[in-house]
């Protein structure tokens, strides 16, 4: 079985080949797509590869691995993409290449259903803002009501200026438009979430819905690959960056590490899930009061309501076991 370390590029890649038989090592330089294709297409089945990012799809084991882990394993300061590659098939030779867990193509695909319904729902908010900003102008002061049916009304009779009517006019088609394709991404999220056992018991938590429950299961991936919730707490960048040394403990701000994605939609459910839940109420203002800041105290709302959806995800448990669990622990 030959082993390929791959150093991947925009343009092209290059290439170390290493043939066990042998021992000998064959550099190429694949240009991209046809070359690199037409190339994976002439090995045998079952060859291994290692790549900085994922590439292959032609039913080649592909590894895929942490770049940082792999230039922290090269002691020279001199640093060429022959040498890149050399370097990754020495790590598969040795077996120490920094593997890292890859999720399959379909999380992927739902990831992208769900990236996709946030950026719509980014812009809804925009153009809402345009619109607020519209009718204050104007003296209407209405908040969550302007757009309430009647209400709406109003806003569309406003004497503006020939541009301004413009604009209002381009600005509620806009959001019209935008609420029908969140609804139906909405819809199809619920389908995808129902269609998931783990995100169908993650939803049994109070405040925790299809988008937070279906983001969480296809980003953190199997449960059992994690030693325990400071190791999942620190994959979402929900712990504080330090920088301690001979006995004197810094702490900074949080290290914002991992999928910038779930760790935003963590504190939007730590949201709903503090009014829901007694617990995670009192422990919101409990931080609040000890910190004096709320910023503080949503981000440890979060980092709680991350590690309740890990243990329910790890022991297969619902929010009822959940609860039952920590009553008997606190007795």
């Amino acid at each position: 079985m030959l082993i390929i370390g791959c150093d991947f590029h925009r343009g092209f890649q290059q290439v170390a080949i290493f043939d066990p038989e042998t021992g000998e090592i064959v550099q190429r330089r694949l240009a991209h797509p046809q070359e690199a294709v037409e190339f994976y297409r002439s090995l045998p089945a079952g060859m291994l590869v290692g790549i900085e990012r994922l590439l292959g799809r032609l039913g080649h084991q592909v590894w895929v691995g942490d770049a940082l882990r792999i230039r922290a394993a090269m002691t020279r300061q001199q640093k060429t993409d022959k040498r890149d590659a050399e370097h990754m098939v020495k790590l598969l030779v040795e077996w120490r290449f920094p593997r890292i867990w890859v999720p399959s193509a379909a999380d992927r695909d739902t990831r992208q259903l769900l990236v996709h319904r946030h950026k719509l729902v980014q812009l809804q908010t925009q153009v809402k803002n345009q619109l607020q900003f519209l009718a204050l102008n104007q003296g209407l002061q209405l908040k969550w009501r302007l757009w309430t049916r009647a209400v709406r009304q109003k806003l569309e009779q406003l004497p503006l200026a020939p541009y301004a009517a413009q604009r209002r006019g381009c600005l509620l088609q806009l959001r019209d438009q935008l609420e029908q394709q969140i609804a139906s991404l909405d819809a199809a999220v619920l389908r995808e979430a129902q269609a998931r056992p783990e995100a169908v018991r993650l939803m049994t938590h109070p405040g925790v819905g299809p988008v937070v429950s279906l983001a969480f299961v296809v980003t953190l991936g199997p449960a059992e690959r994690f030693a325990g919730v400071r190791q999942v707490a620190s994959y979402f960048g929900l712990i504080p960056r330090e920088r301690s040394s001979g006995g004197r403990q810094r702490l900074g701000g949080i290290s914002k590490q991992g999928n910038s994605f779930l760790r935003y939609l963590l504190v939007q459910g730590g949201h709903g899930a503090a009014r829901l839940d007694p617990e995670l109420r009192r422990f919101y203002g409990h931080c609040k009061h000890t910190h004096a800041h709320a910023g503080v105290a949503k981000v440890a709302v979060a980092r709680k309501l991350a590690v309740r959806l890990y243990w329910m995800l790890r022991d297969r448990i619902d929010y009822a076991a959940l609860m039952q669990r920590q009553a008997l622990a606190c007795r």
